[in-house]
């Protein structure tokens, strides 16, 4: 195979970005050939491709070598299965399923060799996340006590949840703001940072909206060597915030409007604090700036990175298997406040499952849907 034929499920905001760059050629290696969307409408504008109504005919229509999916949630899941049962390679939109338990289906699915199984997690790309994970993993921070993730800058209007029928509602979402906008942020948190043993979640649901799911969350999380750990995030807040920190032995790491700042200790706090001689005394600091090359965050760059894992057998910067360990966090944060307990990891996905099959089943919740103008939702990116 000299190229990859794709073809794209889902043809929402996420489905026609993807099929925008890939149509322009900015993906060595691949070529678009078809598409499927249940809206007649939204095929029309690819007139040159090969269209379907039911991605299940694409699949097995012997017109594309692997497939990014792109639609709403719980489809990822059934999807992701019956494309890799059928052979094709998957690279697949975040999150890889609603929760873990479908995580472990759709991950099941995964047994032929060679068949490449990505997620679309863009954000691994970001030189500043790049640099982070490097300074952390180098031990620059020495061992890692504390890290404190604010992230309210995800700003949603009402007219944004009334956009589709399936948003904000268990049933075609199954989640909010954790499922929606922050599997970057909870790849990013465990990519770094580690995984926690331990979650207690306080999320309010639709405290800001008129929506059944969370839309602001507080989360404390517990790590096996005894770090803590915070993070936050609303989709109700402006301005907003979104400020990284990282505190170990050796100092802190900021990530801020855009920069990196480490405040470096001389000596390592525990060290000095066994040494010194008088009660006050504190470490000395060196403060940097910590330069870094390029912006990143870009779909493009896993795509390419998932043709060349199929061309070439290169490395994946961003494999489906890791894609359960976010869904897994979302879940366990989002548990822990309905059940109003500290949730040891790993979750029981099956518990999970039935509790959301619960919400699910006893909502009255009748979501009101109205057409909002066009515009560009590449805004609402992280950069």
């Amino acid at each position: 195979m000299n190229t990859v034929r794709f073809g794209i499920v889902g043809l929402g905001n996420m489905g026609r970005f993807h099929a925008d760059y890939l149509l322009a050629g900015r993906i060595k290696g691949a070529v678009l050939t078809a598409v499927s969307d249940a809206v007649p409408a939204s095929l029309e504008r690819f007139p040159g491709l090969k269209t379907f109504l039911k991605a299940e005919e694409m699949i097995r229509s012997g017109t594309i070598d692997a497939i990014i999916i792109a639609t709403p949630h719980y489809l990822h899941t059934t999807l992701g299965i019956d494309a890799l049962e059928n052979g094709l390679h998957v690279l697949v939109e975040k999150p890889i399923s609603v929760h873990k338990a479908d995580c472990e289906r759709l991950l099941a699915a995964h047994r032929k060799p060679g068949q490449v199984f990505a997620a679309m997690f863009q954000l691994r790309t970001d030189a500043r996340y790049k640099k982070l994970k490097q300074l952390v993993s180098q031990g620059e921070l020495g061992e890692i006590f504390r890290l404190s993730w604010i992230i309210t800058d995800w700003y949603r209007t009402e007219a944004y949840y009334a956009s589709g029928g399936w948003r904000a509602t268990w049933k075609g979402e199954g989640g909010g703001a954790l499922l929606n906008q922050c599997p970057h942020n909870l790849d990013l948190l465990q990519w770094i940072g580690g995984r926690p043993s331990r979650v207690r979640g306080f999320c309010q649901l639709g405290r800001y909206h008129q929506i059944e799911v969370e839309d602001n969350v507080t989360a404390y999380l517990e790590y096996p060597n005894g770090a803590t750990g915070v993070f936050i995030t609303s989709t109700g807040e402006a301005p907003g915030t979104n400020r990284f920190e990282i505190c170990g032995d050796r100092g802190r790491l900021v990530l801020e409007n855009g920069k990196i700042s480490f405040a470096r200790n001389e000596i390592p706090m525990r060290e000095f604090s066994r040494t010194a001689r008088t009660g006050f005394a504190r470490p000395d600091v060196w403060q940097a700036d910590i330069p870094f090359d390029g912006s990143g965050a870009k779909h493009e760059e896993i795509t390419q990175n998932f043709v060349e894992a199929i061309l070439e057998g290169k490395p994946l910067i961003a494999p489906a298997a890791e894609g359960i360990y976010s869904v897994e966090l979302a879940n366990a944060i989002l548990y822990s406040s309905l059940m109003d307990a500290t949730i040891s990891l790993p979750l029981d996905g099956s518990a999970y499952e039935k509790k959301l099959n619960q919400l699910i089943a006893e909502s009255r919740f009748e979501k009101k849907v109205v057409e909002v103008q066009g515009e560009d939702f590449t805004r609402s990116f992280h950069r």
